[in-house]
């Protein structure tokens, strides 16, 4: 394909006159704007969970503003809101852009639906370009990322790589007892016909995902670009500690097996895996839950849930490995039963050299300083990457703070990065990699 000519029309097209090409920031600020509000609830942050009324609600928010820009917008089985240019050829390979517009609950308003509106206003700026491009700008707001409400993340990115767990999915329900498959059906998609979501094999050459940091990297080193190398690795390690319930007044200290006293250990041993003995990136126990949880009463059963994340996978495997071996010494020990369940969510990924270099390529005609970085957060582009080369872009976060309502990044870098997002993806249509 050959190079936009040099022009800048009212809509927010490229524009190349010796400098980088933008996009219509003020737009992209509005669009995040509107959407912002949907799912908003004052003081407390946006709750738009995967699956539910709200992230259904933005989608048809985004479908609708840029069908009227031309584009066409549809959500399929897994839903997956897809948008790409009117008269697209379908049989050429994409270059797949977007994030996931649900929240955490409480959650902040640029949290992956940044990615999205910005992906959206990428494909929107190429489709006004003449010349056919090599690859075909696609922009996808994945669904139910987040798990906030059905434990099944990144569900839309492992509904359009073709790994979904029917059998997981079919059984997975929210607290309220709603049926994932049910929910599925009244956000518009199937889980009878979800394999029709999977993209063939070499159907996406490329995914690119640009995201808020999450954590206060850029922030600090005031840096407004951030290329992921690596998306850190994450295990969930569900652990159940059994002691013996009794009287908190009657029974000697002596002779307790104090289910809580024991957790309290493992949750210690947890934080040592990252701070002491340095053998993960980060490591939390963010869920613990004790019974009969009674203020009088010994508690007899304590659950909870371990998390653990690193960006090298022997690295990560190591830290299972200690706390395993510390929870099967620690019940012995103690006199208790210490029952664990670990799950492997995703593994580290590496991002493509190739988009790398593409995304420092448009950081560099920008005259935008960046730096190469881990994510320390999960993301779709961990899913996708089974499939097709991935690259992610970060901004920065205010303070490193995100999944909150205090989530924030200044306007001037969001626009960066979609600066960036937009000169990277027109180097890749352009077959320059």
């Amino acid at each position: 394909m050959s190079a936009p000519t040099n022009r800048r029309t009212a809509g927010g097209s490229p524009r190349l006159a010796g400098d980088a090409p933008h996009l219509d920031g003020a737009r992209l600020l509005d669009v995040l704007g509107e959407i912002s509000r949907i799912g908003a609830q004052p003081g407390a942050g946006i709750t738009r969970t995967g699956l539910g009324a709200e992230e259904a609600q933005a989608r048809a928010y985004l479908a609708k503003r840029y069908r009227r820009d031309g584009l066409v917008a549809r959500t399929d089985q897994a839903g997956n809101l897809i948008v790409r240019r009117r008269g697209a050829d379908p049989a050429r390979p994409v270059l797949l852009l977007g994030s996931h517009v649900d929240t955490v609950v409480r959650g902040g308003r640029l949290d992956g639906t940044y990615g999205v509106v910005a992906a959206c206003e990428v494909v929107r700026t190429l489709a006004r370009l003449e010349s056919a491009p090599a690859y075909e700008p696609v922009a996808v707001a994945f669904s139910n990322e987040e798990g906030a409400r059905f434990p099944y993340p990144f569900f839309g990115s492992l509904g359009l790589t073709g790994r979904l767990d029917l059998a997981r999915a079919a059984t997975t329900t929210d607290r309220d007892g709603t049926a994932l498959p049910d929910a599925l059906r009244t956000a518009g998609g199937d889980l009878d016909t979800v394999g029709a979501a999977a993209w063939p094999d070499g159907a996406i050459a490329g995914y690119l995902e640009l995201h808020i940091e999450q954590g206060p990297v850029l922030a600090d080193r005031d840096i407004p670009i951030g290329v992921v190398e690596a998306i850190t690795g994450r295990t969930i390690i569900d652990i159940t500690v059994h002691g013996v319930q009794g009287h908190a007044g009657t029974t000697p200290m002596s002779l307790r097996r104090d289910a809580l006293v024991v957790a309290a250990q493992v949750v210690l041993a947890v934080e040592r895996l990252a701070t002491g003995r340095d053998l993960c990136a980060v490591s939390t126990v963010g869920c613990l839950d004790g019974e009969p949880n009674v203020t009088n009463v010994i508690p007899g059963t304590v659950r909870l849930t371990a998390e653990i994340r690193d960006g090298r996978p022997e690295r990560l495997r190591a830290a299972e490995r200690a706390l395993v071996a510390e929870l099967s010494a620690l019940g012995p020990a103690t006199g208790t039963r210490i029952d664990h369940d670990l799950r492997r969510v995703t593994r580290p990924t590496r991002t493509d050299h190739r988009l790398r270099a593409a995304v420092v390529a448009a950081a560099d005609d920008l005259g935008l300083p960046h730096l190469e970085m881990f994510s320390g957060a999960g993301h779709d582009a961990q899913i996708v990457a089974r499939s097709a080369p991935v690259g992610m872009v970060f901004v920065p976060s205010r303070d490193g703070v995100s999944h909150a309502p205090q989530e924030h990044t200044d306007d001037d870098l969001l626009v960066a990065g979609a600066d960036t997002l937009l000169n990277a993806a027109l180097r890749l249509v352009a077959d320059r990699w």
